[in-house]
């Protein structure tokens, strides 16, 4: 049976990017191969930098339900810190990897001026690496920011299994199809991504119809009032934008020779593609019981698929009798 995993992290609230990049190509794959389709919130990655512990919770609680939602469903939807395995294979690579490989990691470049930055954002990759190794998977779809990431994996995989015995599989990685990437409203030389604190130029996945509409309406575009001014164009990247979503979310550019005319286009076919997802997610925020049980049910086929990969990488590497 052939695996496919991807954890989002809860360190903001999902956005329209989340849904179009991830969200549905998740639910896609789900529908394929239900069985061999594991997806994490994972809190643990959450708590690499400054945190509030109730802020964290409730984004996760969030996090996984939006996933239900959205039609994972079928699939095995986790918390990654019920699962045990993760933090506890983390150590194992954290021993396999060396602080040249992390150092070099662009997360932890980015901050490692600062006395401040948590340790944990320098181990984070053999974490994230654990993520991916305890359930063997053949393929990990990944976005173009987290490359660095799963090469790293794959490297220690190797190196793991060339030391101590052939306990891993080294995954494949799958980069997006093109038109995945979602940018902010507002700056569209940017990813729309769910930690910006600024969310003017940000759609939510809970966002209601008339705050959708009104931060469409200021997007970005430019001053070309031509006939052909709705275009895609490298030197027009707001409309760019904006004509990609539009096409993600099942709406037409036909006719369309206006900016004014263009936004409510995207509006209404944003608001069309939400509607379903949040009237599903207040299904399910209403019953949350019914999500516990979907997520400690998923956390049981975890630690069930795990807890033999953590233990084979244990033994050879000497812990544990013989």
């Amino acid at each position: 049976m052939q695996r496919t995993l991807s954890l989002l992290t809860p360190s903001g609230h999902l956005t329209l990017g989340n849904l179009l990049g991830a969200l549905r190509p998740m639910a896609a794959a789900a529908t394929a191969a239900p069985a061999g389709c594991f997806y994490g919130v994972a809190d643990l990655h959450a708590m690499t930098t400054p945190h509030d512990p109730g802020r964290l919770r409730a984004l996760t609680a969030e996090t996984a339900t939006l996933m239900l939602a959205a039609g994972l469903d079928d699939a095995t939807v986790f918390v990654q810190s019920r699962v045990p395995a993760h933090a506890q294979l983390a150590y194992l690579l954290e021993c396999t990897a060396t602080t040249g490989e992390l150092g070099r990691m662009i997360q932890f470049k980015q901050k490692a001026g600062d006395e401040s930055t948590r340790a944990a954002l320098f181990t984070y990759p053999a974490l994230m690496a654990a993520d991916i190794l305890l359930y063997r998977p053949d393929q990990v779809p990944v976005g173009a920011d987290q490359r660095q990431h799963v090469e790293l994996t794959r490297d220690l995989a190797l190196r793991f299994n060339r030391l101590y015995g052939p306990v891993f599989t080294v995954p494949e990685l799958v980069l997006p199809t093109a038109g995945a990437r979602v940018m902010r409203l507002d700056d569209p030389a940017r990813k729309m991504g769910k930690s910006d604190a600024d969310e003017a130029g940000v759609v939510l996945l809970l966002d209601p119809p008339d705050v959708v509409r009104r931060k469409v309406a200021r997007a970005v575009t430019d001053s070309d009032t031509g006939p052909d001014a709705v275009r895609a164009a490298p030197d027009k990247p707001g409309v760019s934008n904006l004509l990609d979503v539009l096409a993600a979310c099942g709406g037409s550019p036909e006719g369309l020779t206006t900016y004014g005319a263009l936004k409510r286009a995207v509006t209404d076919a944003v608001v069309a593609e939400l509607e379903p997802l949040q009237k599903r997610y207040a299904e399910l925020a209403a019953d949350p019981g019914h999500v516990a049980s979907v997520l400690e049910a998923g956390a049981a086929r975890c630690r069930e698929v795990a807890g033999p990969v953590l233990a084979e990488a244990q033994s050879v590497m000497g812990l544990g009798p013989s």
